[in-house]
């Protein structure tokens, strides 16, 4: 049940650039092709359409089947691995690291998205068929913002001293965290289920990707969602004449910077998401994950003993693509690449960084997809709501910071009002007539009026402070309770879907949570949503 829609822009948690952005205001017209209104899709879908070729739609089926060979799915998501090949068959797409157990809240929130999106695209175009495409980020190498997940109060960690591609991790050293998760989630058939799907994903696969894919479609195969691995030498190879493109001739670094500069110009508090390197690629082994850099002699490999001349890395990119990883700045042309994708739905750091690439895209004669907020939410129990019910509070209430929270509860508490408005105001009538006086003096007599009236002010200032700070010691009780609600939903002060994982509310709501989302998310309705469970 939703219980209130919140403008992005009435929140903290979000920058100027998204909220100008879902705003649709025109001066960031250039930086974007398409905005994500549903109308726009047709021409997304022509544009999209006489880009990818059946060649390209075969290779992403091969490697797609490949992929899945070992995974029992559902009818559902093998068929459309098939309709891929099809010239009328479009993703919508989401991307995310291999998050332990999905990590973050807003993990399960980027898939809704993509399902819904998909959803009502096939609604308005019935003569075309779409699919929701999960991008798993198998060749991060940042293990430390992957390997844990927050339950209740407590943080589930998993350490490794494994190195390279987090996608290559081993997960024989899981069961041990697992043992800690068990414990954790006490008794109850969501909490049996909980164990399962924990135990299927990570005890039972080898490798942290194939986990991620388990655990993705056992979340989501009913919505007929498709896990991808970019580390593919058949999809790499398809990628190879852009990878080149940017050893020799580092168009990214050209292009992205001259966007990230326009950008500034057009608000300079706009913030830089993320800066282009000469070359953006790294070189993957089977445990490491280093920058390719140029040289007085060519290229070599950071931090390692590996060099290269031109001609030796273009054989080396020739014979061995699956070697070369695209950093944050030239996997999203990958993407695009090898997808027949029109939208990608994203957090407000990633629609960040994909606006500074449009230019680099046209650049390349790719197709540049239409960039959509992800949903972005706030799940409040029964008994959260009960309690903001009897501390009279709104949800908007709740996004105040906790010292304006506090001081309009007590003012709302309060038997006589905490504002000294109207005294001030009378004051400042009364100055005017000492004003008006000071005109006919000399200047120190005017000065000597105003510093008087600045000091009677800061007076009843100093006296309101007073008043509401021994109304906050007579009501600490209700206060205390306010910010205990308040620190509940906010935890350690940031929003609820960047620090809670999945499980606090699977375990109320067990195989219901995910239908329950996807009911109440619109990815077209670019508010934040408060949803009652």
């Amino acid at each position: 049940m939703i219980s209130a829609y919140i403008p992005y822009s009435n929140i903290q948690f979000f920058s100027t650039l998204i909220t100008d952005y879902v705003d649709g205001q025109e001066k960031l017209r250039p930086f974007y092709n398409h905005f994500p209104s549903i109308t726009e899709f047709e021409k997304q879908i022509t544009e999209k359409e006489a880009d990818f070729s059946q060649e390209k739609r075969n290779v992403l089926v091969s490697s797609l089947k490949a992929q899945y060979a070992e995974l029992k799915t559902t009818p559902k998501v093998l068929k459309n691995i098939e309709l891929l090949a099809q010239s009328n068959t479009f993703t919508v797409t989401t991307g995310h690291q291999l998050s332990l157990f999905t990590g973050h809240l807003y993990f399960i929130f980027k898939i809704v998205s993509v399902i819904n999106t998909v959803r009502q695209l096939t609604e308005k175009y019935p003569d075309k068929h779409f699919v929701p495409v999960y991008w798993m980020a198998t060749e991060d190498h940042d293990f430390e913002e992957i390997n844990h997940f927050h339950l209740s109060n407590r943080t589930i960690c998993w350490n490794s001293d494994q190195t390279g591609a987090t996608g290559n991790f081993s997960t024989n050293t899981l069961e041990a965290v697992f043992q800690t998760f068990d414990r954790a989630i006490g008794l109850g058939k969501n909490a049996d289920e909980l164990r399962a799907l924990f135990r299927d994903s990570y005890l039972k696969n080898n490798n942290l990707a194939e986990a991620t894919r388990y655990l993705v479609n056992a979340l989501f195969e009913d919505y007929g969602v498709v896990v991808i691995d970019g580390n593919d030498k058949a999809l790499k190879k398809e990628f190879i004449p852009y990878i080149s493109n940017d050893l020799l001739n580092n168009i990214a670094h050209y292009e992205v910077s001259k966007s990230i500069e326009a950008l500034q110009k057009v608000n300079s508090s706009y913030p830089i998401q993320v800066n282009p390197r000469v070359i953006n690629i790294f070189y993957l082994t089977s445990n490491n994950r280093q920058r390719i850099v140029h040289t007085d002699r060519g290229f070599e490999v950071n931090n390692t003993e590996i060099k290269f001349s031109k001609e030796e890395i273009l054989k080396e990119l020739y014979t061995y693509p699956e070697r070369f990883s695209p950093n944050v700045i030239l996997r999203p042309l990958y993407q695009e690449v090898i997808l027949p994708n029109l939208a990608y739905i994203g957090g407000g750091g990633e629609i960040a960084y994909w606006l500074e690439l449009k230019n680099f895209f046209d650049n390349e004669k790719v197709p540049f997809p239409i960039l959509m907020l992800r949903n972005s939410a706030m799940l409040i129990s029964q008994r959260q709501t009960e309690k903001m019910q009897k501390l009279q509070l709104s949800v908007n209430d709740l996004f105040l910071k906790t010292e304006e929270l506090k001081n309009k509860k007590v003012r709302q508490l309060s038997e006589f009002p905490i504002d000294f408005t109207p005294e001030k105001e009378l004051l400042q009538k009364q100055f005017t007539h000492l004003y008006q006086l000071a005109e006919y003096t000399d200047i120190t007599f005017k000065n000597a009026v105003k510093a008087e009236e600045v000091r009677q002010l800061k007076s009843l200032d100093k006296l309101e402070k007073r008043l509401l700070k021994a109304q906050k010691r007579k009501f600490s009780e209700e206060l205390e309770r306010t910010t205990i609600l308040q620190s509940e939903l906010f935890p350690n002060g940031i929003l609820q879907e960047r620090f809670a994982n999945f499980t606090d509310f699977y375990l109320q709501k067990g195989k219901e949570l995910i239908p329950e989302l996807v009911k109440n998310f619109n990815p077209f309705d670019f508010r934040f949503v408060a949803i009652q469970y």
